[in-house]
């Protein structure tokens, strides 16, 4: 068997265990995203609306606080294939028509799904290539695909356990010069606890795990460090395997 065969068997195996493993907290995460990108209320105690995290939501401002910008950590470049793992609606907000780059994605909320695969090919059908409903730690796509991979916003809802299969799965789909670019969330940041707590009333847990805890995970499955960055709640990384 070839060592491409290889690569694709063993995820298929390894993802069939964690689908079981990791359900109920997957179909937790969608469907808060799910209501989210529905325009649903959420019902939520006074003192968790008194926080100023809260505020900063129904202002507007949380959303600055809360995005990587993982264009910084590298250059993308012109027709690069690129796949954004827990996309949501990205290819909507981010300037991927002034890159070049050629967009897939993958998401476990149908709502996005289906948003940005109505509205994707409007805005430039050349470079969007579409979005397929899914789990991270089992990408519906081909081995040595990708340039590039990013996944930000997404390894704070879920265990460091699940984390080491993803970088696997990622490592799969990855040509052997790709780079990954994906964020943590940062405990010790000023605005974590807050944001940990409101997110939990939102519906979804938040992981808070200490930053050499995910350094260590990275190194350990044989893959570079080779640039990060701070954010107020976020630690951005690019690594090679």
């Amino acid at each position: 068997m070839s060592k491409k065969s290889d690569r694709s068997s063993q995820s298929s195996s390894s993802s069939a265990y964690l689908s079981d493993q990791w359900h109920s907290l997957m179909n937790a995460v969608a469907y808060r995203f799910n209501r989210e990108y529905q325009g649903e209320a959420f019902e939520l105690p006074e003192e968790v609306e008194n926080l100023p995290i809260f505020r900063d939501r129904m202002a507007g401002t949380l959303q600055a606080k809360i995005t990587s910008p993982f264009w910084e950590l590298t250059k993308i470049q012109k027709n690069q294939q690129c796949l954004d793992i827990g996309c949501g609606v990205s290819f909507l907000i981010y300037p991927w028509r002034e890159w070049n780059a050629l967009f897939y994605g993958q998401d476990i909320s149908n709502v996005a799904i289906d948003a940005l695969n109505a509205r994707g090919p409007q805005l430039n059908s050349k470079l969007f290539k579409g979005v397929k409903l899914g789990a991270a730690h089992h990408l519906e796509y081909d081995a040595d695909q990708f340039d590039l991979a990013i996944a930000t916003g997404l390894s704070c809802y879920f265990p460091l356990e699940y984390w080491t299969e993803v970088m696997a799965e990622v490592k799969r789909v990855l040509k052997p010069t790709g780079e990954f670019i994906f964020d943590v969330l940062n405990p010790d940041a000023p605005l974590a606890e807050d944001w940990a707590i409101l997110e939990t009333y939102l519906g979804t847990e938040v992981f808070l795990e200490p930053l050499e805890n995910w350094e260590k995970m990275i190194k350990s499955n044989s893959e570079k460090i080779v640039k990060q960055k701070e954010g107020e709640l976020f630690k951005v990384y690019k690594v090679r395997f």
